[in-house]
């Protein structure tokens, strides 16, 4: 089964033109699925960790200088939004002023450069549905390229495999679903078979900080890459601690059996450990997804292993079309980028504020992020002013699809600075200058619109 599933595959892979190095990984990571690994890390194999706060490290501003100007910047840029309805990189949607996330990152990066004397380069890894949008956009800004370096490279693809023999899905009705991104831990692999990581190390480049493109909050801060410099660290992680909205998602810990950092996420979690999952208490790190490595320690390990570095498999089992349940189901192989933490002796965490996590992955985080909850200043970084981060949860009925969501909010999004929470259960159209104080729920049975200037601060009647 497995070895004529992995040959069809190997076939398929060649005829589309993916990397060897790629294939090769796949083909890891096949013969890891053939032999019935899960990927699964139990509650009893790890125990809770801690680490320091990058708030109460010393950090010179000589060391945090130096090193960003060893440092070159990677966002993660390949994914097109689908939840939110869309069939563009997501880095496209406008967040403030007609600027759009694209707009924000490059110029944050222009900025730093200027303040530190820093060529600081910023490369894009987009998919093949994410790179001629991208590429566009940016071609506004003349100087973001940096000489000798891309301003991106793509990521891999891989076949779906049908859970029932692991051979490669067949779907006429629209080939591209055949096949799926190999999660964010293809980073290494791409970087290896492009030729960059050779690349970067050549053009004198020490580090790499890698975050994804919808998390603004995401800067390559010199204080966080003079802490990387100087801690000697492989490789490390921002962590943020969890809260309530946390719960579902992966955390760190620490394995028994050698010590070992290890990012655990909620497809590696037995179903039996899911409550310890979601326990605060014991286990109240995440990441961030902004992670830092050193460029000749991630070569030689990669040299090491021929390509292959060997991340925890990630078992994630859905439809050929995600939007048909009638579909056959198919394993789709992942790996998580952060999970190569564990992969190098002596990898650190430091924990880092919420102003460094910011991610966009709903239309809630989006409505957030155009409020005035957060002002953005002339370096283009976030500075949240509002006292707390209020709570946002829209109707999925009416506001889950751009689209949907920005005819509701044509004069933009209300003001939100004094709001605990916002819960909306209906179809309601904002009007100019609408604000919300406090504990804010909307609730009505027909469509209904919230008149401009409107001052909304305590729960509103349901209609009918």
């Amino acid at each position: 089964m497995g070895s004529a599933g992995l040959n069809r595959a190997r076939d398929k892979m060649v005829a589309a033109g993916v990397d060897e190095v790629a294939i090769e990984t796949f083909a890891h990571y096949f013969r890891l699925l053939e032999h019935g690994e899960t990927g699964m890390i139990p509650e009893s194999s790890i125990e809770p960790v801690d680490m320091p706060a990058l708030s109460e490290v010393s950090v010179s501003d000589e060391d945090g200088a130096a090193a960003i100007r060893k440092t070159a910047v990677i966002k993660l840029n390949g994914g097109l939004g689908t939840s939110m309805g869309m069939d563009r990189a997501k880095s496209l949607l406008c967040v403030r002023r007609g600027l759009s996330f694209l707009d924000i990152i490059a110029r944050q990066v222009l900025h730093l450069r200027v303040q530190y004397g820093a060529p600081l380069p910023l490369i894009f890894m987009n998919s093949f549905r994410t790179s001629s949008d991208t590429m566009e956009a940016l071609a506004r800004y003349e100087d973001l390229r940096v000489d000798g370096l891309p301003l991106e490279f793509l990521q891999n693809k891989e076949p779906k495999l049908l859970v029932k023999d692991l051979s490669p899905v067949s779907y006429p009705k629209d080939p591209d679903l055949e096949w799926c991104p190999p999660g964010h831990g293809d980073l290494y692999t791409a970087l290896r078979g492009t030729g960059l990581l050779d690349r970067l190390l050549e053009a004198g480049y020490e580090r790499v900080f890698v975050s994804n493109s919808d998390n603004l909050g995401a800067v390559p801060d010199a204080r966080v890459a003079g802490w990387f410099a100087t801690s000697g660290a492989p490789f490390a992680i921002e962590a943020v601690r969890r809260t309530p909205s946390d719960k579902k998602g992966g955390h760190f810990a620490r394995r028994r059996n050698d010590g070992r950092l290890v990012l655990r996420e909620t497809a590696q979690t037995l179903p039996e450990d899911q409550a310890a999952l979601a326990d605060l208490d014991r286990h109240p790190f995440c990441s961030t997804n902004n992670l830092w490595f050193d460029l000749a320690a991630m070569k030689k390990a990669l040299d090491e292993r021929q390509g292959v570095l060997g991340l925890p498999l990630i078992r994630n089992v859905k439809n050929v079309d995600p939007g048909d349940k009638k579909t056959p189901e198919v394993v789709q192989i992942e790996t998580a980028m952060g999970a190569a933490i564990e992969v190098f002796e002596g990898s650190q965490l430091i924990e880092v504020g919420r102003d460094r996590f910011v991610p966009v992955k709903t239309t809630n985080d989006l409505l957030v992020l155009r409020s005035d909850v957060y002002d953005i200043g002339r370096d283009f970084v976030l500075d949240q002013v509002a006292v707390e981060l209020p709570y946002v949860d829209l109707d999925g009925d009416f506001y889950k699809l751009v689209g949907e969501f920005d005819k509701r909010f044509p004069d933009g999004a209300p003001s939100l600075r004094k709001a605990s929470s916002l819960t909306v259960d209906g179809d309601f159209t904002f009007g100019h200058g609408v604000q919300v104080v406090g504990d804010v729920a909307l609730a009505a049975g027909s469509a209904q619109r919230v008149a401009a200037d409107t001052v909304l601060s305590e729960a509103e009647p349901t209609d009918g």
